[in-house]
């Protein structure tokens, strides 16, 4: 499975008032694990930026001179979100951008390349109904650090909301995985229904955790803490809050 977490910056809100892109990048992940492959371009929008974008991205007129038109980085583009899974926070935004500066280019919209878009925020206001659910938030929701994020950047935006993706849509697989392969002939009743051969159970192995996946694993539930603001569900599970009798007990018995 290959996604591509994707973000833009902009000389402003509004393409139709003339509005440019003037950064983009694009972070992979194949089967949930982020790549070394990322695109990453400056773009010349031939115009200045608002002031209140100038302040999101610091990005001059000056310094974005110097680099390449859309038309001329739109096939880059093009074949590095080929048939991905394109996930962007606040995808209508970004995909506007997008589609009026391919139509500029004389080039079907960008939908017509990718396999899908998914809007993460979309999926982090399902999940977090009423709370801010912008990248900060999300990264602080998750216990990703982004205390080097002063000013807004595709790149460096992209790959946080990489980590912030993988953490929201973060399960687990069937439990049984690929211990059992399909079998290559089938009882009768096993190809009427389509079922698998039962697998023994008592054949599973017994894996125990490491040192460095139990402290990932504390990490974690302590991320869970602080979104929930004490001590989560999880924490209950493993280690149910103690009674009166064992909070006045004396630090030796303990």
């Amino acid at each position: 499975m290959r996604q591509i977490v994707l973000d833009t910056e902009t000389t402003g809100l509004e393409p139709a008032q003339g509005h440019r892109v003037v950064e983009l990048a694009c972070v992979e992940i194949v089967n949930r694990r982020v790549t070394d492959k990322h695109l990453h371009l400056y773009l010349n929008p031939d115009r200045d930026s608002d002031p209140e974008a100038l302040q999101v991205h610091g990005l001059t007129t000056e310094f974005l001179s110097g680099h390449p038109r859309f038309p001329e980085i739109a096939q880059q583009l093009i074949d590095f979100v080929q048939d991905a899974e394109v996930i962007i926070h606040n995808a209508a935004f970004d995909v506007k951008f997008l589609n009026a500066e391919l139509a500029r280019a004389k080039l079907p919209p960008f939908t017509e390349f990718c396999g899908k878009v998914t809007d993460s925020l979309l999926v982090a206001r399902e999940m977090f109904p009423g709370k801010r659910n912008n990248l900060d938030a999300l990264c602080d929701r998750f216990g990703i650090s982004n205390a080097h994020r002063t000013l807004h950047g595709a790149l460096l935006d992209s790959e946080l909301l990489g980590e912030v993706w993988l953490a929201m849509t973060r399960g687990q697989d069937s439990l049984l995985g690929d211990l059992a392969e399909e079998p290559a002939t089938k009882t009768g009743a096993q190809a009427a229904t389509g079922a698998s051969a039962r697998v023994d159970v008592s054949a599973l192995p017994v894996v125990t955790v490491t040192e460095a996946e139990q402290a990932a694993h504390e990490a974690y539930l302590d991320g869970l803490d602080k979104a929930a603001g004490g001590r989560s569900l999880w924490r209950e599970i493993e280690s149910p809050a103690m009674d009166t009798a064992d909070e006045t007990a004396s630090p030796a018995a303990k």
